[in-house]
């Protein structure tokens, strides 16, 4: 399954900071990320790892939660309805940030929205998920609208 591929490879290279050029103005930086970049993991075993989530990001669990970011898609196509929203656009590298890979969440639109390399507001109900962060993104909004 693609998602499990692309959850393997964030989580697998997580830490690891990769000497390659970005451009730091196409970072995301914001409270609400701020608050998903709190999410910990635990490895558990081999194939399992847990995600542990900190007090400040429990508090918005099944709540409205609003994040700008750039879409990854998980399928091809032009119009999507899944996919990952991350702080960095694709087309940069994902692993030379200052805290290695950032983090991603996985987002489920009521309507389809057009790819696009420019930045998305996305407002939409946040979910954790406890399970293994290996086969399910440890996070994502939810019935997710563009704003």
């Amino acid at each position: 399954m693609m998602i499990k591929r692309m959850i393997l490879v964030v989580l697998l290279f997580a830490g690891f900071a990769v000497k390659a050029q970005h451009n730091p103005n196409d970072q995301i930086n914001s409270d609400n990320w701020d608050v998903v970049g709190g999410v910990d993991f635990k490895i558990v075993k081999d194939t399992e790892m847990q995600a542990i989530f900190s007090p400040e990001i429990k508090k918005y669990a099944n709540k409205p939660f609003e994040l700008e970011g750039y879409i990854v898609p998980i399928k091809d196509g032009m119009k999507q309805t899944k996919f990952m929203l991350s702080t960095l656009p694709i087309n940069q590298c994902f692993y030379c940030g200052k805290n290695g890979v950032p983090i991603m969440v996985l987002v489920e639109m009521t309507e389809p929205i057009k790819f696009t390399y420019k930045t998305v507001t996305i407002k939409g109900t946040l979910k954790l998920n406890s399970g293994n962060a290996m086969d399910n993104p440890p996070i994502a909004l939810i019935a997710a609208k563009i704003i």
